[in-house]
């Protein structure tokens, strides 16, 4: 592993500090952690000399009581995906109707609750993943996302602010026609800058193979909500990338949009936008083309929203590999040389590394023959990027060497569910179902899921290093995106187990200064107590969930994912929360949280006292905020 020296160790420092907002030690003031979303604390209270004393020392519901009290048949998800904030001694957390509540860090208990706009009575939504914060001459607000509305909210009390917008929000609808959905967006403030995604829904239909509205990226001012700029991530005609949109397909292309979270550098004066696939998201026939800016990262002047750099890491995307994460920024020292970087982790399971500044990337990436498609009228793309290094940080590819084998039988059932589906290496493009050859489509890996997902990485800036959680799941790629036999696009291996090799759900180590790998361990047991492996012994498997990971001075901590996501495997989600060594991935620490993690863990310091809290859910269990300490 390449160490760095104390110079240079001291420029990584100030160099994450240059991306960051300023922020009191001890802080969560955004969703990742700093404004570069690398989902590191540099505190340490909780170490080496006392993890075995960490525990729960609070619970609390992902909403005011009261408000479930006051509104019979209320419908509340448990799926909390939300990362709370703390800031002076206040946590913000954005709960399960979408609404901004303030909670006593100590306890969970609810300060003051976001009221309802005037004629508004939401019975049935979701917490936005993220609330952003701004604070300027004592003037403290908190923004939000809820319903097709940006609000802006006073972080003393929660009343809106009247001088925003229409008396404390802004219709983010273009029009009253124009729908807009709001179950993922997470706005970022950048200087006085609100920057926020677009949530459109598909047009006329819930149908992902339907055509959307394009997911355009806005800027606003952060006083008053005036439209500053706006960003078209399918480009119009006489824009730059409207050629990749062949037969003019640009004027019914949809989606492209940011579902996740932003990061950005305030002294570049840049947000860092991670972009999805067009829609429709398996089938390319009508957007012919690399189709940009899918399944691109683009760097934006926050100021104007014009376009800095870009790279597509993915061309006419057939297989839904969104940009699933803001990239994380920081500085690290690539070939003996100081580099601002762009960390962007993949479905793919690719890491991508670029200077945030030019674009330019870190290491070599190089257009990769891949194969072709055979469905009537559809033509992929002849190559793909690929990066040279780091080496991808999961399995790629469906083929017989990647199927279950614990034991010949099951391997030999696995080989014939195999069988059933077009496969090969990556990027075999989706194909059509019930055809001569009597196949069911494409069976790739990895599927949508990833890889890596929202959850993202942690990046340690004092050595460089990145923490990578992901899953190994297939998915079927096809004309018809469901069809039956299968209800969904998750395939079962034989006898119920997965259907390839473990791990189901690992962390892998990369050393960002070499682009190398250090270790990599399953996260969980997985199903290795399965009736069909009685008698094996065998080593953990790794739970496929989609856990987020925080990274400290002393540890990584991490959960199991959840199973309130119904397309995701059975085995997709445990209990465990865990704390590893960085240096080695050992798990030094293991608590049982009573349900899966859903959301981000965040840590903190209050009253001298560091906390760690994550929110937890199931299909059986609402949805909570879990807090643990040393006692």
């Amino acid at each position: 592993m390449q160490m760095i020296g104390k110079s240079a160790l001291a420029l990584v420092i100030a160099g994450l500090a240059s991306v960051a907002q300023a922020a009191q030690p001890g802080d969560w003031p955004h969703f990742g952690g700093d404004i570069g979303d690398t989902k590191y604390s540099a505190l340490s209270q909780i170490n080496a000399g006392n993890i075995g004393k960490l525990k729960v020392v609070w619970r609390a519901p992902a909403i005011d009581p009261a408000v479930v009290a006051q509104t019979p048949g209320l419908q509340l998800s448990n799926n909390f995906r939300h990362a709370p904030l703390v800031i002076d001694g206040v946590m913000y957390i954005s709960n399960q109707l979408g609404q901004v509540e303030a909670r006593d860090p100590a306890s969970g208990k609810v300060l003051w609750r976001q009221g309802n706009f005037e004629g508004e009575t939401p019975s049935r939504a979701n917490a936005s993943r993220a609330l952003s914060y701004w604070n300027k001459g004592g003037v403290a607000r908190i923004v939000t996302v809820r319903g097709a509305y940006l609000y802006i909210v006073d972080a003393k009390n929660g009343a809106l602010v009247p001088d925003f917008g229409d008396k404390g929000r802004v219709d983010l609808r273009a029009d009253p026609k124009t729908a807009f959905s709001w179950t993922a967006p997470s706005p970022i403030v950048v200087g006085d800058v609100i920057v926020v995604g677009g949530q459109p829904l598909a047009t006329g239909t819930a149908d992902i193979n339907k055509a959307s509205l394009p997911g355009d990226v806005r800027g606003y001012d952060v006083r008053t909500g005036k439209l500053l700029w706006t960003f078209h991530t399918i480009p119009r005609a006489g824009e730059p990338g409207v050629e990749t949109w062949e037969n003019e397909s640009w004027k019914q292309g949809g989606k492209t949009k940011v579902w996740s979270a932003f990061s950005a550098d305030e002294t570049l004066g840049i947000v860092y936008v991670p972009l999805s696939a067009p829609s429709n998201d398996y089938y390319g026939v009508a957007r012919p083309g690399d189709n940009l800016y899918g399944d691109s990262l683009v760097a934006l002047d926050v100021k104007t929203g014009r376009k800095v750099w870009h790279y597509q890491t993915v061309h006419h995307d057939l297989w839904d590999y969104d940009l699933p994460t803001p990239p994380m920024l920081a500085d690290i020292k690539v070939n003996g040389r100081m580099r601002k970087a762009a960390i962007q982790v993949t479905k793919m399971a690719y890491v991508f590394a670029f200077d945030r500044a030019t674009g330019e990337p870190l290491f070599p990436i190089v257009e990769t023959p891949v194969p072709a498609s055979t469905m009537p009228g559809e033509k992929a793309a002849a190559t793909q990027p690929i990066p040279v290094k780091p080496a991808p940080f999961d399995r790629q590819g469906m083929d017989e060497d990647a199927i279950i084998d614990f034991t010949p039988e099951l391997h030999a059932q696995g080989l014939e569910i195999l069988n059933r589906f077009v496969h090969g290496r990556m990027y075999t493009p989706p194909s059509v179902a019930g055809g001569p050859d009597g196949k069911l489509g494409t069976l790739y890996l990895p599927g949508w899921v990833g890889g890596s997902n929202w959850n993202g990485a942690a990046l340690d800036p004092e050595t460089g290093i990145i923490y990578v959680p992901s899953v190994s799941v297939p998915w079927i790629g096809r004309d018809n995106y469901r069809r039956p036999p299968e209800d969904s696009l998750y395939l079962e291996g034989p006898q119920g187990l997965p259907l390839v090799k473990p791990p189901y759900g690992r962390i892998t180590a990369i050393d960002m200064n070499s682009g190398d790998h250090l270790w990599m361990v399953p996260n969980g047991n997985g199903p290795r107590d399965h009736p069909a492996l009685k008698g094996l012994k065998l080593p953990p498997l790794g739970q496929a969930g989609r856990p987020a990971p925080l990274l400290t001075k002393s540890f990584l901590f991490i959960g199991e994912g959840d199973m309130v996501a119904l397309s995701m495997p059975k085995f997709s989600g445990g209990n465990a929360f865990r704390a590893y060594d960085k240096k080695t991935g050992k798990v030094v620490r293991e608590i049982d949280l009573g349900a899966g993690t859903t959301s981000p863990p965040i840590t903190y310091m209050h009253k001298g006292k560091q906390y760690i809290a994550v929110g937890v859910g199931g299909k059986d269990h609402p949805a909570e905020i879990v807090a643990l300490a040393v006692n």
